[in-house]
């Protein structure tokens, strides 16, 4: 139980930074649709990883501590994108900030 538990907390704290480097990815002009599946894709990733790093390849074994984990990390992300990083604009200024501009709109 306690690999389970150290597992979905660190995919919690995972999931809880993650909208922030998922923004140096996403574009501002970019559908609401799009950047969802974006970030979707990225917290499973995230989750996967952390499922290996916690627990090793075993860990996946187990399908309910691999599922609440994928699940913590999807939802401490959005949870955190909505609730802290995008009312603070932090993750927006990152996505303007990484965003391409061609030669005649730079400053």
């Amino acid at each position: 139980m306690s690999a389970t538990l150290d597992s979905l907390t660190t995919g919690v704290q995972v999931g809880s930074v993650l909208p922030l480097l998922t923004a140096v990815v996403q574009r501002p002009a970019w559908s609401a649709k799009h950047k969802k599946v974006v970030a979707v894709v990225a917290a499973v990733l995230a989750g996967v990883a952390t499922v290996a790093a916690t627990g090793g390849l075993p860990q996946f074994q187990h399908g309910i501590p691999t599922a609440a984990t994928l699940l913590g990390v999807l939802g401490a992300s959005q949870t955190s994108y909505d609730l802290l990083w995008k009312p603070s604009k932090l993750a927006p200024m990152i996505e303007a900030v990484t965003t391409n501009k061609p030669p005649h709109q730079a400053e």
